[in-house]
């Protein structure tokens, strides 16, 4: 039986670093792969006029300051 439990264990073990070692491999062949910036679909094209909240109206005023802090200049 005890036979049993340590192969199971040294078994479970290999998996365990072959997997931690073939992820580690995977990550560190990506770092120097430029990954291609895809354009989303609902972008707007260059130039073209796009829709836009004004809030400048007082009631709406902390929701400017919000999104000020959300989107920085």
């Amino acid at each position: 039986m005890e036979v049993i439990a340590v192969t199971a264990y040294f078994v479970a073990f290999a998996l365990i670093a072959g997997g931690a070692f073939a992820m580690m491999w995977a990550n560190i062949k990506s770092i120097n792969e430029t990954p291609v910036a895809k354009r989303h679909p609902e972008a707007p094209e260059p130039g073209e006029k796009v829709m836009y909240i004004d809030v400048q109206d007082r009631a709406l005023e902390h929701q400017r300051e919000w999104l000020e802090r959300m989107l920085p200049k």
